[in-house]
């Protein structure tokens, strides 16, 4: 059987994209690899998050968000880092040993204004963009 390759997913504060990034690649292709997220400045699971991926079958509501840095230090290893954030943001992440580094852009539901409707119609829209590029990422990928 061959290793299942570890994927770690970074955003600023590992409260909503990256948790969802590391539930779809968990979700899809849990026998093919290991997900992880992690932030900059690890905040607070985004409860509309949470909402829209229970919509999905996934429930992430027991998650914790994690620091990077803290991932980093204790010297661990992945196989590829996918920042989810932006540009801007992306820069800040540390560089792993060893590892691919990708950089795939997502807006920030933490920024997303308007009515509770508004926000959670917002948050599904970068739910699914996650979820395709998780499928395309793994198809890319072949059997890992």
């Amino acid at each position: 059987m061959t290793r299942k390759k570890k994927v770690l997913f970074v955003c600023v504060h590992n409260s909503a994209r990256s948790q969802m990034a590391e539930a779809f690649l968990k979700y899809q292709a849990a026998d093919r690899y290991e997900a992880e997220s992690a932030g900059l400045e690890p905040g607070t699971l985004n409860p509309l998050v949470v909402e829209v991926m229970k919509e999905e079958g996934i429930d992430i509501s027991a998650n914790r968000t994690k620091a990077v840095m803290d991932l980093y230090q204790q010297g661990r290893r992945f196989d590829y880092v996918i920042t989810v954030c932006d540009a801007g943001q992306s820069e800040r992440c540390p560089v792993f040993p060893g590892g691919e580094s990708r950089h795939w852009s997502f807006p920030d539901p933490a920024g997303f204004s308007g009515a509770r409707s508004e926000k959670i119609e917002k948050t599904r829209q970068v739910r699914e963009m996650i979820k395709q590029k998780i499928a395309e990422w793994i198809d890319e990928h072949g059997k890992g």
